[in-house]
């Protein structure tokens, strides 16, 4: 068989699934596993599917976003370890930037610092940073009604105002080559403005954002560090290479 042909039943049958094994596409393309191993790595390169282990994924949609209610129940205790060990990095009287997103909001059971002053565009961050007593600013701009995160002109202007010791920043997509991307420009670009005014900078994201890519660019991946859960199908070394990943456990 052709390799054009193998690819082309490949992406058909991922198209149809989603996910695929190696073992199915054996028995699909009537080929040796080594083969397969080395036409889904350059597919992976050509950006038509991620690695798994065992087999691959389809990428999500470049435009693709879920609303806050659907991602607040998505790999709900991931993204709570993710923000236990992203909150544990922070010190007494530092000031963090804390990104709109459901990671993200996480974090804020688990900010006992003493002294602490929030910054954030996440509408929906507001009551809970109120209600444990942290000083909190919340930047102006325009509510984005799918991620309650505020954005747009206002919004950039407002955050130039503040510098940060960390900022804590969610994402769709990491990956290795083509760095941390969202669907929205805008949001990307309040994102890639309060990476560039932190003295450090993070990213949380759950393993089934690595090796996604988005529509908007936020930063490359040096930019940032990572922050995500620990998960056997990821190869880490891509990333590692890069730049420091911390696994939440």
């Amino acid at each position: 068989m052709l390799i054009t042909e193998r690819h082309r039943l490949i992406l058909d049958l991922l198209n149809e699934k989603e996910h695929v094994k190696i073992q199915e596409l054996v028995e699909l393309t009537n080929t040796s596993e080594s083969t397969l191993r080395r036409d889904l790595d350059q597919l992976e390169k050509q950006h038509y599917l991620k690695r798994v282990h065992g087999g691959a994924s389809l990428l999500q949609k470049k435009r693709q976003e879920r609303s806050v209610i659907e991602k607040a129940t998505q790999n709900l205790q991931e993204k709570k370890q993710i923000a236990k060990y992203a909150a544990e990095l922070i010190h007494d009287e530092e000031c963090i930037y804390l990104d709109a997103g459901t990671t993200t909001f996480q974090m804020i059971p688990f900010l006992r610092q003493k002294n602490l002053v929030v910054v954030t565009n996440g509408v929906d961050h507001l009551e809970a940073l109120l209600d444990k007593n942290i000083t909190t600013y919340l930047i102006g701009g325009y509510v984005k009604k799918v991620t309650k995160a505020l954005i747009g002109r206002n919004a950039y202007e407002s955050i130039q105002n503040y510098r940060f010791d960390k900022c804590f920043i969610g994402a769709n997509a990491i990956h290795p080559e083509l760095g941390y991307t969202t669907p929205d420009p805008e949001e990307a670009h309040i994102k890639e403005k309060a990476i560039s005014l932190s003295r450090e900078a993070y990213v949380l994201a759950d393993h089934t954002k690595l090796g996604e890519v988005s529509f908007a660019k936020f930063a490359d991946l040096n930019k940032a560090k990572i922050i995500t859960s620990v998960d056997e199908t990821i190869r880490l070394n891509r990333y590692t290479e890069k730049t420091k990943l911390y696994l939440a456990k």
